[in-house]
């Protein structure tokens, strides 16, 4: 899953990026509103992270304008502004949660993966076809409650078609969710790590539609 991170705040922002990149996700980082916008517009984010007070145009400024063009990506506020007001003023903007500093990093992934699974229209936070489970939470992976070890790639890839399970996804819709802005996308690779998944997982998980993409079918 692929995040932007809008804050102007760059410690701040760095901690937050390393506690996502850990947790794999993949994460941009804008430092003010107008680079902020630009890439909330032009790139397929899973989520948004934003800051009110950024620098240039205002979170808020920002956030009414992707929301007036039609950019109906997830958006997370965060803010030093703890007055209900402000709360309000984000939401009727178009966010979807907001959190105000200082706050915990791990409440900031819990929000993180309940927003991603909304917007996927999924509630469980864990993942299961057959004897195969895949936790959200951790990234864990078994079969047959055997463990099995995944490069950060292959988790990746594995995350997305889960979250849009019963949904075809091509191979550059995926390049897109698992490589940063100035990344070398290459979805020629994606077939690569699915067969690696195979390899570890079993051939039926993840089923090909030939010179179309890929689709996790009926999980439970």
């Amino acid at each position: 899953m692929r995040i932007l991170i809008a804050e102007d705040e760059q410690v701040l922002a760095q901690q937050i990026k390393t506690v996502l990149k850990a947790e794999g996700r993949v994460v941009d980082m804008a430092h003010d509103g107008s680079e902020a916008e630009f890439l909330g517009s032009t790139e397929p984010y899973d989520l948004i992270i934003l800051d009110i007070g950024l620098p240039i145009r205002d979170g808020l400024t920002v956030l009414k304008t992707w929301r007036a063009t039609g950019i109906d990506t997830p958006v997370l506020i965060l803010t030093a502004r703890d007055g209900w007001s402000d709360r309000v003023d984000g939401l009727d903007a178009g966010a979807d949660d907001y959190l105000t500093k200082p706050f915990h990093m791990a409440e900031l992934s819990a929000r993180i993966r309940a927003m991603i699974r909304r917007k996927t229209g999924q509630s469980n936070p864990v993942f299961s076809k057959d004897d195969i489970s895949f936790d959200t939470r951790n990234n864990q992976v078994t079969v047959a409650g055997i463990p099995k070890s995944l490069t950060a790639q292959e988790s990746a890839v594995l995350s997305y078609l889960f979250h849009n399970c019963n949904r075809l996804v091509s191979r550059s819709e995926l390049s897109d969710h698992i490589y940063q802005y100035d990344g070398d996308r290459d979805s020629n690779t994606i077939a690569v790590f699915v067969n690696r998944l195979r390899k570890k997982l079993g051939d039926d998980l993840i089923q090909t539609v030939r010179g179309r993409g890929y689709v996790i079918k009926a999980i439970a």
